[in-house]
């Protein structure tokens, strides 16, 4: 996303960040249509990793903008192509299709992740008939890293603050998306949580993986998943 410039600018981006919480909230309430059970099962907000054992890395600064084009958790095994949607006619985030639950998808409207803010990355959690990119998201620990790869040819290196629970009869779309003290470069990672209720055909909770920029390394060839813009 481009600077703004002047007080336009600021409302603009004041704007497409209502839009943003707005959307994501619905999201969060709305995404998953799949079938089985996720973990973990929370209340309200819990915590599902624990504190890392070692001190977490300190925040590098953040990068120029770029699209991303693959992520890849390694703790997890994960490894997805990227794809760039917006906002659905209901207002909420388009993810990618159940057509394609190896798929991640990036909210455009907001940071592109490397950039100052939290870029956010939704995916499935399983499907009617099968897992799907992130349903073993909520196992992901504190000190795991996330690769991004972006379309400048770097990597962008997150390393997990922290895991988290968000029952959606409760959710904070301000205290989910909304960027922490710092003006660093952040990344949310979310997918569906909780228990399924099969009359509703959607689950109760959403995890929300946090994780801020710790270093920058070019892409190896032949490395990171590509993926059309979108």
């Amino acid at each position: 996303m481009d600077d703004a410039r002047g007080g336009y600018g600021r409302l603009v981006i004041g704007v497409v960040w209502a839009a943003l919480l707005l959307g994501l909230w619905l999201w969060g309430r709305e995404i998953t249509e799949g079938r089985g059970s996720a973990t973990p099962t929370t209340g309200d907000v819990a915590a599902v990793g624990r504190p890392a054992s070692h001190p977490l890395p300190p925040a590098h600064g953040p990068l120029p903008d770029a699209r991303p084009r693959g992520v890849a958790i390694e703790s997890l095994g994960v490894r997805a192509p990227v794809v760039a949607r917006g906002l659905d006619a209901r207002g909420a985030v388009d993810p990618p299709p159940y057509e394609h639950p190896g798929e991640v998808a990036w909210y455009r409207g907001g940071p592109r992740p490397g950039g100052t803010g939290a870029a956010v990355l939704v995916g499935h959690l399983d499907t009617r008939t099968a897992p799907a990119v992130f349903h073993r998201l909520g196992g992901v620990k504190p000190g795991a890293r996330i690769d991004v790869t972006r379309s400048d040819g770097s990597v962008a290196e997150f390393t997990v603050e922290d895991v988290s629970v968000f029952a959606k009869h409760h959710f904070d779309a301000q205290k989910v998306y909304g960027p922490r003290p710092g003006h660093r470069a952040e990344l949310r990672v979310i997918t569906c949580g909780g228990a399924y209720d099969r009359a509703r055909h959607a689950y109760s909770a959403n995890v929300v993986v946090s994780a801020y920029l710790t270093g920058e390394r070019p892409a190896a060839e032949g490395r990171g998943a590509a993926a059309a813009d979108g």
